[in-house]
């Protein structure tokens, strides 16, 4: 009998529980990636740096299909986020990106008088990103864009220096 291959899918979680349910998913032995980002946080008394999910309300699990029914019994899960109903696959690419986009301060500073349109789509060809794509979005300085993950169907500012992005011809991905 075939072993089924793995797929990661996303799943939504309850407001705030995001490392509570990344906990109780590898409790259950199921691969789990939940990316974090540190963040200066400021109270009254005291800054601190705390780590928060990059995208709020949302783990990625790889699975099978044996340990769909699985994910869905952690308390703190509430679902599958769907895509013309059924549980959205998440190409093992765009992970990928996730993982390298948390490394992205490594970057140095370079001033480029590059243009990039609204909408353009654009690949990265060097630095830690290298071979992602993405749509533009937005412009916001010279080393910051504002790039879509189309499989998330969510928006990442980037901080990447201009000379690091490429214009794609207009009928690539």
């Amino acid at each position: 009998m075939p072993q089924e291959n793995k797929q990661w899918f996303v799943i939504y979680t309850r407001s705030r529980a995001e490392k509570k349910v990344k906990e109780e998913l590898i409790a259950k032995h199921i691969d789990c990636f939940l990316p974090m980002q540190k963040q200066l946080r400021q109270w009254k008394d005291r800054k601190k740096w705390v780590e928060t999910p990059l995208i709020s309300g949302y783990c990625f699990v790889h699975i099978t299909r044996k340990d769909y029914d699985s994910v869905l019994q952690s308390p703190n899960v509430v679902c599958y986020i769907t895509f013309e109903g059924r549980a959205a696959v998440i190409p093992e690419q765009q992970i990928l990106f996730l993982k390298q986009l948390l490394k992205q301060y490594d970057f140095d500073v370079q001033v480029s008088h590059d243009n990039f349109i609204q909408g353009e789509k654009v690949e990265i060809v060097e630095g830690p990103l290298v071979g992602m794509r993405g749509e533009l979005i937005d412009n916001r300085g010279k080393n910051k864009f504002l790039l879509r993950i189309e499989q998330l169907e969510t928006s990442f500012l980037v901080e990447i220096p201009a000379v690091f992005l490429s214009a794609l011809p207009k009928n690539s991905v």
